[in-house]
């Protein structure tokens, strides 16, 4: 099937299944043919690559991954659509839909079933509500994947991204940059989508690092650390990790001055080898 962007094929299709669009799912679909192309070749999927995509929607994204790639697993919650899958998507023999939730899959499992030899992608359209969830899942679950590349809401894109040490960094800036290298590849406006969403899009590559770039002596203490650290952002990093980790300030003072920190320094002020070199001190 053909012009899967165009609105009047996805309106004869979706009525023909019955299918209306799901709020709590977060259901928008790209109306905008220049997107997906684009994101399947910034994903990296060639004849050598195997291709998990998160939510194939009407199959416009999965459509070009399938072109490129030598096997795409498709990971879709919603039974509704899958009789629509197998119609827009008939004319490849190269892809698979997983009728599940990414976040409760085995996907190390599903990765050895699936890809055996090959190298392994992510590439995925997700819905604005689970887009810190999957992301921290994908990385921290240390999976056998070179990358990440998604289109996700245009101020979360921009956090993400950010570097450490900067004033859009969180938490989850933290997270990604120490499993990841991330980039911002292109903006997508809100027409692109149907129903229109409220606000922009863009999408992020995440190429997957094979060592973090600073040593940490317990991840699970550091993580805990970076979240505790960001809980309060008008607070200092001292009175939200002595908070956050119910640890006394004047031990959480002392850590700071031993690593050469001010006693007044927020947390978006810290970089990666800051956190590190706290988490280890405390």
């Amino acid at each position: 099937m053909s012009e899967l962007s165009d609105i009047s094929v996805i309106k004869d299709v979706l009525s023909r299944h019955g299918f209306s669009f799901s709020k709590a799912l977060g259901q928008n679909f790209l109306i905008n043919p220049t997107v997906c192309p684009k994101m399947a070749e910034e994903c990296g999927a060639d004849e050598n690559t195997g291709v998990i995509e998160i939510g194939a929607g009407i199959g416009v994204l999965t459509k070009e991954l399938a072109k490129r790639a030598r096997k795409v697993v498709s990971v879709e919650l919603d039974t509704r659509l899958l009789p629509v899958l197998d119609e827009t998507l008939a004319e490849f023999d190269n892809v698979e839909i997983v009728n599940a939730d990414i976040m409760k899959l085995d996907l190390k499992k599903l990765i050895e079933e699936k890809f055996g030899g090959m190298k392994v992608a992510v590439c995925a359209n997700l819905p604005y509500y689970i887009t810190s969830p999957v992301i921290t899942m994908l990385l921290e679950s240390k999976l056998p994947i070179e990358s990440v590349t998604v289109m996700i809401q245009k101020e979360v894109a921009d956090r993400l991204t950010a570097p450490v040490g900067s004033r859009d960094s969180g938490a989850v800036t933290v997270c990604v940059n120490y499993f990841s290298k991330p980039e911002k590849l292109f903006d997508v406006k809100k027409g692109s989508f149907m129903p229109m969403p409220k606000v922009d899009s863009a999408v992020i590559r995440l190429t997957v690092r094979k060592e973090p770039p600073v040593p940490v002596g317990d991840e699970k203490k550091f993580f805990r650390l970076v979240k505790a650290a960001f809980s309060m952002r008008r607070k200092t990093a001292l009175n939200s990790i002595s908070s956050g980790l119910s640890i006394p300030k004047p031990t959480v003072e002392q850590a700071l001055v031993n690593v050469g920190l001010d006693l007044n320094v927020r947390a978006e002020k810290l970089t990666l080898r800051d956190f590190a070199a706290l988490s280890d001190n405390l």
